[in-house]
C-alpha cells in the first residue's frame, strides 16, 4: 500500500500546520482553560475562511471533497498544536451524521454553516450506563401524534454548551442494546426541557451532560431513517476514532520533537543529557512507538470510507489500540526524560500527555478496543460497537 501523500495532501498539511503556528500559541491555550473558554471564535472563523471545517464533505454540499486521510492530516495538526476548537464534535462527528444521513434539504440547511464557521453542531449519543458500549442507547423518543417527544440523559457531550443543535440518538423502538430501533433527531439547544451542566474533562475540554425532559420535536428533524440509526452511527464513530488516532499522532509527533530537543539542551556533568546512551535508547523507543501509531492511524484513515464494514471496524479497533498504548508511552517517557517539570501546568508536556490518555479513554480504551477487535474477528465483526444559546450550568 502506497501512504506517500499526494501533492493537494501535500499542501492541505502545510497550510493547516503554518495557519494553527501563527495563530496560535500554548500561552493562548492555558490562558483559554483559566477563563473557562470552551473555544476560540477567532480562530475557529479562520479555520472556516482557510476551508478546513469543509475537508470531509463532498464538493456538492460546498466541502472540499476529503476522505479519511484529508481528516486525518487536519487532525493531526490540530493535535500537535494542542487547539481546543470542536473540529471532533462539529465536523466529524455531528457533520458525518448529516452528511451521510440528512436529506437533502436537510444538508442544504446545516452543512453550509458548519463549512463557513457559523454554526456549531454537537453529537449526544454517550449516557451514563453505557461505559463503552456505544450501542447502548437508552433515551425514548415516544410518538405524539406526528412529533417526537424525547425523554432521557446524554453525557460527555463534547463542546456541547457552545453548540447551536444537537443530533440526539433516542430509541424509537426495541430495548438497550438492540441494534434496530434507534433514530437520529435535530435537537435546537434553546429547545424547552431540554438542560444541562457543563464541566471540563481533566485535560482541558469541555463537555455537557444534556437532561432532555419531555423535548418535543417535528418529523422534521429525523435525520435519516426511523429505526436505524445504529449502522449510520458506527460509521460516524468509527470515522471520529480513526480521526482521535490522527490527533495522537500529531501529540506524540510534538512530544518526541520537544523530548529530543530537551535532551540536546539540558546540561548534565558538564554536557547534554542527550550525550547519554541510555536516554538516546529512551528517545529512539518513543520514536519507534510514534512511527507504529503513525502507519496505523494512516491505515485507519485509509479504511473508514470502505464498503467493507467487517475491515474497517476491525482496522479502526487494531489502531485506537495501538495509538492507545503508544501514547501512554510516548507520554510517560516525555514526562520522566523532562523530570519533575514535565508534571507542571507550566510546560506543554502534561498538556500533550492529559490529552493523550484523554483520546486513549474516548470511544473506549485500548483494552475495551482489544476485546473489540477479539469479537469481531470470532463473530465475523457482526457484533455492535461496545463499549440565542442556553445559559448551562457551569462547574
Amino acid at each position: 500500500m502506497d501512504f506517500s501523500l499526494t501533492e493537494e495532501q501535500t499542501m492541505l498539511k502545510d497550510s493547516v500546520n503554518r495557519f494553527l503556528g501563527k495563530n496560535f500559541s500554548f500561552e493562548q491555550r492555558r490562558k483559554m482553560l483559566a477563563d473557562r473558554q470552551p473555544m476560540s471564535t477567532q480562530l475557529w472563523q479562520g479555520l472556516a475562511e482557510l476551508g478546513v471545517l469543509g475537508v470531509p464533505f463532498s464538493p456538492e454540499d460546498g466541502g472540499y471533497g476529503g476522505g479519511g486521510v484529508e481528516t486525518m492530516l487536519v487532525m493531526e495538526a490540530l493535535g500537535c498544536n494542542l487547539t481546543l476548537e470542536p473540529y471532533l464534535a462539529t465536523v466529524v462527528l455531528a457533520g458525518g451524521c448529516v452528511a451521510r444521513g440528512a436529506a437533502d434539504w436537510q444538508k442544504k440547511i446545516l452543512l453550509p454553516k458548519i463549512i463557513d464557521g457559523s454554526m456549531i453542531l454537537a453529537f449526544a449519543h454517550s449516557e451514563p450506563n453505557a461505559r463503552f458500549d456505544l450501542g447502548h442507547v437508552g433515551t425514548r423518543a415516544t410518538r405524539d401524534g406526528n412529533n417526537f417527544v424525547l425523554e432521557g440523559e446524554k453525557t460527555l457531550v463534547l463542546h456541547g454548551s457552545v453548540a447551536d443543535k444537537f443530533i440526539v440518538s433516542a430509541r424509537t423502538a426495541g430495548d438497550p442494546g438492540d441494534a434496530r430501533g434507534v433514530t437520529l433527531f435535530i435537537v435546537e439547544a434553546d429547545e424547552e426541557n431540554l438542560g444541562g451542566q457543563e464541566y471540563p474533562l481533566f485535560e482541558g475540554t469541555r463537555a455537557l451532560d444534556l437532561q432532555l425532559a419531555g423535548v418535543k420535536v417535528g418529523p422534521e428533524s429525523v435525520v435519516g431513517t426511523l429505526d436505524q440509526a445504529m449502522p449510520l452511527i458506527d460509521t460516524v464513530l468509527d470515522r471520529a476514532m480513526a480521526a482521535l488516532c490522527a490527533e495522537a499522532v500529531g501529540i506524540m509527533d510534538a512530544l518526541h520533537a520537544t523530548t529530543v530537543d530537551y535532551l540536546k539542551t539540558r546540561q548534565q556533568f558538564g554536557q547534554p543529557i542527550g550525550r547519554f546512551q541510555a536516554l538516546q535508547h529512551r528517545a529512539v523507543d518513543m520514536l519507534v512507538q510514534l512511527e507504529q501509531a503513525r502507519s496505523m492511524a494512516l491505515l485507519a484513515a485509509s479504511k473508514v470510507d470502505s464498503s467493507d464494514v467487517s475491515e474497517r471496524r476491525r482496522v479502526v479497533a487494531a489502531a485506537k489500540e495501538m495509538t492507545g498504548r503508544a501514547g501512554r508511552y510516548v507520554g510517560q517517557q516525555a514526562i520522566q526524560l523532562h523530570g519533575g517539570m514535565g508534571m507542571t501546568d507550566e510546560l506543554n508536556v502534561s498538556h500533550y500527555f492529559k490529552r493523550l490518555t484523554a483520546i486513549d479513554v474516548l470511544f473506549g480504551n485500548a483494552a475495551s478496543q482489544r476485546t473489540r477487535f477479539a469479537t469481531m474477528k470470532e463473530s465475523g465483526a457482526t457484533a455492535q460497537m461496545k463499549p440565542p444559546r442556553k445559559s448551562w450550568v457551569k462547574i
